[in-house]
């Protein structure tokens, strides 16, 4: 807040008085400057805080990428041999030779603090708008990649429902409930299908952000 107080002395004339208005303006516009470069100071400490924050959380995100997407295509391999199972089964009502079958899915986590704290605070709005842009890009992925990630989870459970309470030496399925599993196993490779296409844009979208912001 700034205060303006008035003379202690009387004045004696304009000239006076337009001494008096000349020193006030130019102790106002002071007083202004100051303020201006504080606040510009903390807008810029505050722009400094969020980007390395971003920057490191964008990149700790990133280094499983390429192992994560190795692990989806082995558990989508695991998929097809367990369609194979079942096929067989729905076939000759009996389990082939390797009848091993595995059906699981593993949600990956993204950590998303620094995008939360930069839209809480303010700081994308002092952010330049093609970086605050190349931030919204890469986080409003990851939400894609995580929601479709949990709706894979979900088909994950529907798929291994028929296995739950059979002990491991149990007789093979029926064909129909062969088939049945096989329906539900194949909704799950489609939507893996999915979370394949959005983890593989995130981790492209990484590398390139990360390769125009090195650190």
């Amino acid at each position: 807040m700034l205060d303006v107080h008035p003379p202690h002395e009387s004045m004696h004339g304009w000239r006076d008085f337009f001494l008096h208005l000349t020193t006030i303006t130019i102790g106002l516009l002071i007083a202004l400057s100051l303020e201006g470069m504080v606040e510009w100071q903390h807008r810029r400490h505050l722009v400094h805080d969020a980007e390395a924050g971003l920057h490191a959380e964008i990149k700790g995100n990133a280094q499983n990428m390429d192992a994560t997407l190795a692990d989806l295509h082995k558990r989508q391999d695991i998929l097809k041999h367990d369609v194979y199972v079942l096929n067989y089964i729905a076939t000759n009502g009996k389990y082939p030779e390797d009848k091993h079958m595995q059906v699981d899915f593993q949600i990956v986590g993204f950590e998303s603090v620094g995008w939360k704290t930069a839209q809480s605070t303010g700081a994308l709005s002092y952010m330049p708008y093609d970086l605050a842009q190349d931030y919204s890009s890469i986080y409003s992925q990851q939400d894609l990649l995580t929601g479709a990630e949990q709706q894979a989870a979900r088909d994950s459970v529907l798929a291994i429902g028929p296995f739950l309470n059979q002990p491991n030496d149990s007789a093979p399925p029926s064909r129909e409930q062969a088939q049945s599993i096989i329906e539900k196993i194949e909704v799950l490779q489609g939507q893996l299908i999915l979370v394949n296409s959005f983890m593989e844009g995130l981790s492209s979208n990484y590398k390139q952000f990360l390769a125009a912001h090195p650190s």
